[in-house]
């Protein structure tokens, strides 16, 4: 048999230098018959069963009634939640603000706005900081379907179709991974992947390519992270339908930003004292953008003036900023996709290899199938359009056992096969 879990030449050839015996992999087989069986016995055996009892058709699945649990249990702690109203002082000195403790009490935070007024603060420390953010790993389809939902607001489901349709069109490796790094063998061609990428993206590639940090054929399971190929770089992108276009920049993207240098920047933290009130101010000097050169938030945080220990500083201003604590979010399919693939994560065992709901392959399907089976729908919010249980999604957890709704029970299941 021929074992390649890459599609470079160099990779086919050493799979057909080493041929294996199909049985070696007699436990590949052995999983997969577990997994229709877990299949059966959950999915079929509790719908038949939770159908009959309640008189319509309730569709219950290892993968698919955990997953609607998420959902239902992140309800419940919105409702339950009760806001509660904070209050914060912000000095205003020139060129930068200072902000007090949160108070609870809005007279107290008005006191103390009034006693720091037209006086002076004292600094009392000053810490610098030299920070280093690494750079992104590549995308795996279920990274890429999280950041395509919140930065282009495509479903999970429609990441995939593009990415399928991409990669049936020679322009994408493989799109149902979960690995985010190349094979070892692949460090050749890596200069080569960001030219290509850099001219999908119509820029710049980095002035130094670190193709050693995107790759490690230890971190590679089936296939390996999805990457653009050479011919996505040779071809008409207006050929392309938008969306497929939108999804190869978003993967070249990544690619560039993945094989740059590290973001390098100080931080300063000082400490202000004003009439026997601790205040706090931040600032970031970025040093090296690095792969942020490539990423699309701006770097907003503003470096601060050149402060000593011990400097009076005159307060120009004084202001009561009111605020109220926030309930969690709903889940987006973003943060949705995140919390299958870390479901369960805390109790088990380190060297787990598959772990939480799902694979990357089924994911997308398992949203689509809550939605289209009326236990969840999509509701469209200010940016975002939220993923929220319906009253039947409600009732049908309500009524399951606990294991069916756990995300361990499949977790673990995933790990032992």
């Amino acid at each position: 048999r021929l074992w390649i879990s890459s599609m470079e030449e160099e990779a086919i050839r050493a799979g057909f230098q080493n041929l294996r015996p199909g049985s070696d992999y007699d436990g590949l087989h052995q999983a997969a018959l577990c997994r229709s069986k877990a299949d059966w016995l959950v999915g079929i055996n509790a719908t038949r069963l939770f159908s009959v009892m309640y008189h319509r058709t309730l569709n219950v699945g290892r993968v698919v009634s955990p997953t609607l649990a998420l959902l239902v249990q992140r309800e419940a702690e919105i409702n339950a939640f009760q806001p509660e109203s904070f209050y914060t002082v912000h000095l205003d000195f020139n060129g930068f603000s200072a902000a007090g403790e949160r108070m609870k009490e809005q007279a107290e935070a008005e006191r103390l706005a009034g006693d720091c007024n037209s006086k002076t603060a004292a600094v009392t420390s000053v810490v610098q900081t030299k920070k280093t953010e690494k750079a992104p790993a590549l995308y795996d389809l279920t990274t890429l379907q999280r950041d395509a939902n919140r930065l282009l607001g495509y479903t999970a489901q429609q990441t995939l179709d593009y990415l399928q349709s991409l990669y049936e069109k020679k322009l994408c490796t493989y799109p149902r991974t979960d690995s985010r790094y190349l094979t070892d063998d692949m460090e050749g061609g890596v200069n080569a992947l960001a030219l290509c990428c850099a001219g999908i993206c119509g820029t710049e590639p980095p002035a130094a390519v670190c193709s050693g940090q995107v790759c490690s054929s230890k971190k590679v399971s089936d296939h390996h992270a999805v990457v653009p190929t050479v011919a996505a770089g040779e071809t008409d992108l207006e050929t392309l339908l938008a969306g497929e276009r939108e999804i190869l920049r978003l993967v070249s993207r990544q690619v560039l930003m993945a094989v740059s240098a590290p973001f390098v920047y100080l931080e300063t933290e000082a400490r202000l004292d004003c009439g026997g009130n601790a205040f706090a101010a931040k600032g970031k000097t970025v040093i090296q953008p690095g792969w942020k050169a490539y990423a699309d938030a701006e770097l907003t945080d503003k470096a601060l003036p050149e402060l000593s220990e011990g400097q009076s500083l005159p307060v120009s201003s004084c202001a009561v900023k009111d605020g109220r604590t926030t309930p969690p979010k709903h889940f987006t399919e973003d943060t949705l996709l995140s919390a299958m693939e870390t479901a369960g994560k805390e109790d088990m065992p380190e060297d787990a290899e598959r772990r939480g709901l799902g694979t990357p392959a089924t994911r997308a399907a398992v949203i689509e199938k809550l939605v289209a089976t009326g236990f969840a729908e999509r509701r469209k919010a200010k940016k975002s359009v939220r993923l929220v249980p319906t009253e039947t999604g409600v009732s049908l957890i309500t009524v399951l056992p606990e294991q069916l709704q756990s995300p361990l029970l499949t977790a673990e299941w995933e790990y032992r096969l």
